[in-house]
């Protein structure tokens, strides 16, 4: 069942890590990462931080019940947009860096299902008032690139050669994710638009996009394959370990109420 509220997205992405921990699946790596995202959205909104709690929370269910769907249908054997398809199927190469997977997922959710999500939760075709927690949730995503690559340095030393390949990698990162951002609402501002038969093809034609963009993360070529060869040599090798320290960080943040026995921001 699609989750209803905010803690409910989080009991599931807990779910997903504590299997992928135990099963020693890379399928773990996306959902530690969306866990720090969706526990700092839940502890925004208790601190009121966001000009409507309520809405920003309907917001990023919606939203986050697009990556759940397909990590559920990705499971079952079941359609799913393709651009999740090979962020699903990359956790299977033990070749490929626990960045790129980490991009991978963040170019389906954010480059597809981001626009998706605000044209769904928009009222009577005008998303002036989406557009606020839109901007907000991808402030989050974007204060926390920094953390998640140092935390990523850790399981993957090496991880600054990229730097070879730009003048400063996490800045082209936080680049790519703005650009991201920028193209979700130009997208949700088409889809809005969109009706019926129309509105299908018009996701169908962005996943195709989204999905070519997801074969250049997966596959690189030239020297910039022999700088990621190089640091995988040296990158943490068990799934379960590296799932283990990107999550611990954000635990130690995260409380149990004894009352309802749900994570609580402290």
């Amino acid at each position: 069942m699609p989750a209803t509220t905010i803690n409910q997205v989080i009991d599931s992405l807990q779910t997903i890590i504590t299997e992928s921990i135990a099963t020693n699946n890379r399928m773990g790596y996306f959902a530690a990462l969306y866990y720090k995202v969706t526990a700092s959205v839940r502890d925004g909104i208790a601190k009121g931080q966001f000009e409507n709690g309520p809405r920003m929370e309907k917001f990023d269910v919606v939203f986050a019940n697009r990556y759940l769907d397909a990590y559920a249908a990705w499971k079952s054997k079941q359609p799913l947009s393709a651009s999740w398809r090979i962020a699903f199927e990359m956790t299977e190469s033990s070749s490929t860096l626990v960045l790129q997977h980490l991009l991978l997922g963040m170019n389906a959710h954010i480059n597809l299902d981001l626009g998706i999500a605000a044209v769904e939760v928009s009222s009577g075709g005008n998303m002036d008032g989406v557009q606020k927690d839109f901007d907000s949730i991808n402030t989050i995503i974007s204060a926390l690139t920094y953390e998640v690559i140092n935390e990523i340095t850790r399981v993957s030393p090496l991880l600054s050669l990229l730097g070879l390949h730009s003048s400063n990698y996490s800045i082209l990162i936080q680049f790519s994710i703005s650009n991201a951002r920028d193209g979700a609402w130009c997208f949700a501002e088409d889809l809005l638009k969109k009706q019926n038969a129309a509105y299908t093809d018009c996701i169908t034609a962005r996943d195709k996009t989204i999905t070519q963009l997801a074969q250049g993360l997966a596959h690189a070529t030239g020297i910039m394959r022999v700088t990621l060869w190089l640091i995988h040599v040296f990158e943490w090798k068990s799934p379960s370990k590296i799932i283990k320290a990107l999550h611990d960080y954000q635990k130690e943040k995260i409380v149990v109420n004894p009352v309802t026995a749900t994570p609580s921001p402290i």
